[in-house]
């Protein structure tokens, strides 16, 4: 994938509150009763909320699993890339949920990115390489009790720069069969 169709957002300077304000007003977020209550200046934390309510309850009155995933989904690629820059390729390329107790209630969960796992991308895609880090965060209830714990694996590597044009402007036509 050329990092050109990786989103035209990506390229955009915002601040970290915009960003937020706008997160909440996603939709599948919206739907979901997902809330991002915190992103850090230096896009390194973002706190964010699951409150249960009528939509996202499942069958036995609970989280629904997928809200508790979908809650987790964009967010340590996202701190990745704005802390990295444009200069490099990042996505989610795995996913996995364990659920250790139902979430009877309000869920939340803390996202943070330590400056060695900057360090440690930029050293492993330095020549070229990629790098594919799995971090976890635990998703949480009222009193600490941990609910789910997800594991997120990324994709990592420098942007490459676009192949020049061909010097006549066109592209290589191929010899016709002779008949």
């Amino acid at each position: 994938m050329s990092s050109r169709r990786q989103g035209l957002l990506r390229h955009v300077e915002m601040p970290a509150g915009v960003l937020r304000r706008g997160m909440n007003l996603w939709p599948p977020f919206l739907g979901a009763g997902v809330r991002v209550t915190r992103v850090a200046d230096d896009y390194r934390e973002v706190d964010v909320t699951l409150k249960l309510g009528l939509f996202n309850r499942n069958y036995f009155g609970t989280q629904f699993g997928g809200s508790l995933f979908a809650m987790t989904d964009p967010f340590f690629a996202l701190m990745m890339l704005k802390n990295l820059g444009p200069d490099y390729v990042v996505l989610d390329k795995a996913g996995a949920i364990r659920y250790v107790k139902p979430g009877r209630g309000d869920v939340f969960a803390r996202f943070r990115l330590d400056a060695a796992a900057i360090a440690r991308a930029k050293r492993a895609t330095a020549r070229g390489g990629r790098h594919e880090p799995t971090f976890t965060v635990a998703i949480v209830d009222r009193a600490g009790d941990t609910v789910a714990e997800v594991d997120k694996t990324l994709y990592i590597r420098r942007a490459q720069a676009r192949a020049a044009a061909p010097a006549s402007g066109g592209a290589k036509r191929r010899p016709r069969a002779k008949a």
